[in-house]
């Protein structure tokens, strides 16, 4: 039995490990995508060399992306049948389509075109080139749609029946693809990975703006990605929210774990807001709790004295690693408030025309660099450990999804994959940082170049006719 359960917290472990890389690597790929296609757009319509100098500039740290992020993905996916065989056994019939459509529909059209856009801007057509980014964009999506409705099924199973062998059929195709969390769960991801990316862009730009002020292309980026904060996030607070709606009716003690919440409050009185605690499992309470009185059921049931399911109402064996989850959860929230705040300083110092002149905005932006892949992690180490001790959740638990290996070839394999992934990260990261650091290319000033001061200038007349550059 021991080596059993060791077996089975080396397995998580090392999933825990490469899945942590590898999903910074494919948001990264899923939000330079589109804000390629973005660049690429802008030139076509504005004629402006220093879209084009930018998309040069990102193509590159996109392949460099793709590269690395191919490598750490086939890695990963090899764990299946390692580690997760009894998983693969009983569930490989309604997951494993779902990971092939990623490959033969997402993977492939994303390679297809990956050709064009790296080497093919200036030998094709402009218009074809484009059409060549924009598929990439699109696959990147479809690869994000399959993967997170795979994920999603084993949040919120839904279409399938148990054989007589305990293998899982699908018998409804719709409801295992649109399983109940898998639209909020992907519209959610999605927003993240355009997020993350709004935010290495700006702080790019925020930190060529402090060595060159001048520099047509840092302004570019470090306004752009400010927009795409002050208009994304938001829509990301909305999404979370309903996606926290969606949590609450389907896997109600995974809320309970990030809201700390152990016993249900006193009659009449509502849900609180819990800023900080250390939940205890052992005696199954929090300490040094510091917490808001019927605040937290304003975003949990949208009133004053609503309640959810508390932890306290489950087996003991049922329950999620609290601390974790409640922790990682209010990092995940703390960073988003992070980003609209940026968003937000970046529009009154737009207004006030100080955007290209704010040190302390330029700098504090430099910081907020990896916020939006922190942000991330922390929400997908909520999603990943609240539904534990269930891999497929309700149906299968964990302890039941691992292979009958022996812990010493999980141990290798882990290690094995332990120095691969830090070497390759390192040799990409030195590159990414080179890339970054060099500035973008400063061309001959265009006749229409003044028009791309105004955005640090305030709102002009000229700016609501649409004559923004950025």
């Amino acid at each position: 039995m021991l080596g059993q359960e060791t077996a089975l917290w080396l397995a998580r472990s090392q999933f825990a490990f490469t899945i942590g890389f590898h999903i910074v690597l494919a948001a990264f790929t899923i939000g330079l995508a589109q804000w390629l296609m973005l660049l690429e757009g802008l030139w076509l319509w504005r004629k402006q060399q220093v879209y084009r100098d930018l998309y040069k500039y990102w193509s590159k740290i996109f392949a460099l992306n793709v590269a690395v992020g191919v490598v750490t993905g086939v890695l990963m996916e090899f764990q299946f049948g390692t580690n997760w065989g009894a998983l693969a056994n009983r569930a490989g019939a309604v997951m494993g389509p779902m990971m092939y459509m990623e490959v033969l529909v997402a993977f492939f059209l994303e390679a297809g075109f990956m050709g064009v856009v790296l080497f093919g801007m200036g030998k094709v057509r402009p218009w074809v080139h484009f059409f060549a980014t924009c598929m990439v964009a699109v696959g990147s999506i479809f690869s994000a749609f399959w993967i997170l409705s795979a994920n999603s099924w084993m949040q919120t199973p839904a279409g399938f029946i148990t054989g007589a062998d305990g293998r899982f059929q699908p018998v409804d195709w719709w409801a295992v693809i649109f399983n109940p969390s898998f639209p909020w769960r992907f519209v959610h991801m999605t927003l993240a990975a355009m997020l993350a990316t709004a935010c290495l862009v700006a702080a790019a730009g925020a930190w060529h703006l402090l060595k060159r002020p001048d520099n047509r292309g840092a302004r570019l980026m470090f306004s752009w990605g400010l927009w795409l904060l002050l208009f994304i996030t938001p829509i990301q607070v909305v999404v979370g929210d309903l996606h926290g709606e969606n949590t609450r009716d389907h896997q109600p003690v995974k809320l309970a774990a990030m809201e700390g919440s152990w016993n249900p409050p006193p009659p009449g009185e509502g849900e609180p807001l819990r800023l900080f605690a250390i939940p205890d499992m052992q005696a199954q309470r929090n300490h040094f709790e510091l917490a808001i009185p019927n605040i937290g059921s304003l975003y949990l049931r949208h009133n004053l004295t609503g309640t959810i399911h508390s932890l306290n109402q489950y087996p003991r064996d049922e329950l999620p690693w609290v601390p974790g989850v409640f922790f990682a959860f209010r990092a995940m929230v703390g960073l988003g408030l992070l980003m609209l705040f940026f968003g937000a300083a970046g529009l009154v110092a737009r207004l006030r025309g100080r955007l290209w002149t704010s040190r302390r905005l330029q700098r504090g932006m430099v910081w907020m660099a990896p916020a939006g892949f922190f942000a991330m992690l922390a929400g997908w180490f909520v999603t990943e450990t609240g539904r534990q001790p269930w891999t497929v959740y309700g149906v299968l638990r964990t302890a039941h999804s691992v292979s009958p290996v022996a812990p010493s070839l999980v141990l290798t394999s882990f290690f094995a994959i332990l120095i691969v992934y830090l070497l390759l990260f390192a040799i990409g990261l030195w590159f990414l940082l080179r890339l970054l650091g060099r500035p973008p290319s400063h061309n001959e000033r265009e006749p229409n170049a003044e028009v791309a001061e105004q955005t640090g200038r305030g709102i002009t007349p000229q700016s609501i006719r649409g004559r923004y550059d950025a």
